[in-house]
């Protein structure tokens, strides 16, 4: 009796819940935290939050790529987001000569705002629930690949019947491990166009050392803005397209921010997995994240050794760079957090209670179930290590990527009679130019011996790919360069004079090729293990939410639109960081961006405007009521990757702030919610305006956009500002 009421006591203990923690689904907000989030300050209803007939705060926020998120910020479709999540349209658009990563970019008239080529939004239209109805076909004797048949049979159907024709984009997840379904319809539009950014040394000011770090000084947004037919529909990129007008829009609040103030962010998280296991993390911290940290390490290396020679390959390889150096410092991060804030000892706490619930009357379906999954990760821990070094591979070495895309599409050509090769070479060319776009041949050369001499030195045999390991990893790059594949002249040569022949025999070629069967056939080897893991793994969620019947769950991030809700917060000081640059503990400002200022370094340095702008104080409207220019400041939501970019809301639904970053003491935050240590730190939306307006006189942008003052509480628009300013 005293072990199950003590039992029952530890349960308890994981009912509280801090309102901050969790990242929730738009349509459940009213059912799960409608009254504690006005309890908490929200002066709007969860209709104005989120609904399907009328317009809402949801009709202002975009997926921005697929990898990011935005915000509609004017009736004339402008998008805020990252620097970061631009970066690669930046480059883009950039060349030696007209650097705009480094000085900027600010399209003065609506004629130069810059096509963003392969960019896309999209726009949530609804989500509804389809958990009864593929449930109900659903039954325990099935195996798990006659349960992957059915759900894939009813996310085709349900896609057909929502679609419209087309019309919509409908997508299908799951949820808490594949015991819920729910589906979303969105609307996607391709006409992006860039519209500003400000120079690196704002946009990216601090660099790699400052990343995920507080205090931060960095105006992390860009400026684009969404086109659309004249009859407001998606449409591909037309010089005649208009902006679109939206649904909805957010107003930008310059009334300024305090701790304990309400806020909320809605966006696009990419993944966590908060209900992982301790097996599960110790696997992460002590065998995938350390071969990710090494293998990325050693491809930033590379990179950076060809950017420090040329200038054409720095702006070609800026983003690619850029993303590998963010994951390298998360994941190396990550392993540091899991360490300082005990987090698998927490989860063995969790565990520990449950495997003594599943002990009580009526639980025996979930007995053993803990072990099975300890028993997966000693099956699959070599192989984990290797799909890390592989991923390595994937991500940086296009002479193993490419030759299997492009060598494909030869193949198709080479085999078709010479009227069809004809009409196939415009999509072929266009093809290769895509491919060879950012691409320099050298680098690449000494990106794939490195990485393969990494993987052939650090990856077990038993898991390894063969072809791989057969290599010559200190000759692979003579092979590249003697390739169809070794650039785009010889890859344009190829199209001109196909050979089947030549293409079967190419180096390049057979590697590529035999690369992906290893890969498909280690899949394959390891299939069952991953099924029954899968299975494992849903009913392990089923049991916990049996289990902890008091504590409300929420679903882990998976790409889908989600709602965080808690305040404006500090971070605790901590002995061993410095805090230079902060006057509290929840902002920064211009001084400290100031105070940070080293002449021509590469992550420190600023345009010389910045300083005597500052010097002077020229702040405009932007200033804060106390005089100083805010940059950033700290919020205790709950995000992760995705959100990047997302709208930071006040309580009456005005912008306050764009989501960048997240702090180090909690990167252990994608497996479980730190409620001491969580923040994420945001570019506060009056050093936005400030560098929009002020320091690069758009004024068009500032036009456009409305605005709520402590003299205007209900929106107006910005020219009315400046001409109150005038005056």
């Amino acid at each position: 009796m005293k072990r199950i009421f003590l039992l029952l006591t530890f349960l308890l203990s994981f009912v509280q819940m801090k309102a901050d923690e969790g990242m929730w689904l738009m349509m459940l907000i009213k059912r799960l935290n409608g009254v504690d989030m006005q309890r908490q300050g929200l002066k709007l209803t969860p209709e104005e939050i989120y609904s399907v007939n009328n317009s809402s705060l949801k009709d202002a926020i975009v997926s921005f790529g697929g990898y990011c998120t935005g915000e509609i910020v004017s009736d004339q479709g402008l998008i805020f987001t990252n620097h970061h999540c631009g970066y690669d349209n930046i480059a883009a658009a950039s060349t030696p000569e007209q650097d705009y990563l480094k000085n900027g970019f600010w399209a003065m008239k609506q004629k130069d705002e810059f096509n963003a080529k392969d960019l896309y939004v999209r726009f949530l239209i609804r989500m509804d629930d389809a958990t009864q109805r593929i449930n109900s076909k659903l039954n325990d004797t099935m195996t798990e690949e006659q349960r992957k048949a059915v759900i894939d049979r009813e996310y085709k159907a349900i896609q057909t019947e929502n679609s419209e024709n087309g019309k919509y984009t409908v997508v299908v997840r799951d949820f808490f491990n594949g015991n819920e379904f729910y589906y979303f319809v969105y609307q996607d539009y391709k006409d992006v166009r860039l519209v500003g950014a400000p120079p690196s040394a704002i946009g990216k000011f601090g660099g790699d050392t400052d990343n995920w770090e507080w205090p931060r000084h960095t105006g992390d947004f860009a400026v684009f803005r969404v086109y659309a037919d004249a009859k407001g529909n998606p449409a591909e990129y037309d010089p005649k397209n208009v902006p679109l007008k939206p649904k909805h829009h957010l107003p930008v609040s310059l009334k300024g921010i305090q701790p304990g103030d309400f806020s909320m962010i809605i966006g696009y998280p990419g993944r966590t997995n908060r209900y992982m296991t301790s097996y599960g993390i110790n696997q992460l911290v002590t065998k995938d994240y350390p071969a990710w940290v090494e293998a990325s390490n050693l491809a930033m290396q590379v990179m950076k050794k060809y950017m420090d020679r040329n200038k054409a390959t720095q702006l070609n390889y800026a983003s690619q760079y850029a993303n590998v150096a963010n994951y390298w410092k998360n994941r190396q991060g990550t392993i540091d957090a899991v360490i300082q804030n005990s987090t698998i000892s927490e989860k063995e706490r969790e565990e520990n209670a449950f495997a003594n619930w599943t002990l009580l009357p009526g639980n025996q379906d979930y007995v053993g179930i803990l072990e099975e999954i300890k028993t997966y990760y000693q099956q699959v821990s070599q192989r984990n290590m290797e799909r890390s070094y592989n991923i390595q591979i994937q991500i940086n070495s296009k002479y193993i990527t490419t030759p299997f895309q492009l060598g494909n599409l030869f193949k198709t050509y080479a085999d078709q009679d010479m009227q069809n090769r004809i009409k196939m070479r415009p999509q072929l060319e266009e093809a290769i130019n895509d491919f060879y776009n950012d691409f320099d041949a050298e680098l690449e050369g000494e990106m794939l011996n490195s990485l393969v001499k990494l993987y052939q030195t650090k990856v077990n045999r038993d898991v390894a790919s063969p072809t791989l390991m057969a290599q010559d990893a200190s000759n692979l790059s003579l092979q590249a360069h003697s390739s169809i594949f070794a650039n785009k002249a010889s890859a344009l040569n190829f199209m001109l004079n196909p050979d089947k022949v030549k293409l079967d025999a190419d180096p390049l070629y057979r590697l590529s090729n035999a690369y992906v069967a290893d890969q498909r056939a280690l899949a394959k080897k390891f299939s069952l293990v991953e099924s029954n893991f899968a299975r494992n793994s849903r009913m392990l969620m089923e049991g916990y939410r049996k289990a902890f019947p008091e504590r409300t769950f929420y679903p882990d991030a998976n790409g889908t639109m989600r709602l965080t809700y808690g305040k404006v917060a500090t971070l605790p000081q901590r002995a061993d960081r410095s805090y230079k640059g902060i006057t509290e503990n929840f902002y920064t400002d211009m001084q400290g961006l100031v105070d940070k200022y080293k002449e021509g370094d590469e992550e420190f340095d600023l345009p010389k405007k910045v300083l005597d702008m500052h010097a002077t104080r020229d702040y405009g409207i932007y200033a804060d009521a106390a005089g100083y220019l805010p940059v950033n400041f700290l919020t205790d939501h709950d995000i992760t990757g995705g959100n990047s970019g997302s709208p930071v809301i006040d309580a009456e639904g005005n912008l306050i702030g764009i989501a960048f970053d997240g702090n180090s003491e909690a990167l252990s935050g994608d497996i479980v919610f730190e409620p001491k240590w969580q923040k994420t730190i945001n570019v506060d939306i009056r050093f936005v305006m400030w560098t929009i307006d002020q320091y690069a006189g758009a004024k068009r942008i500032v036009d456009e956009m409305t605005f709520v003052t402590n003299e205007h509480p209900t929106p107006v628009k910005g020219s009315v500002l400046k001409a109150k300013k005038k005056r």
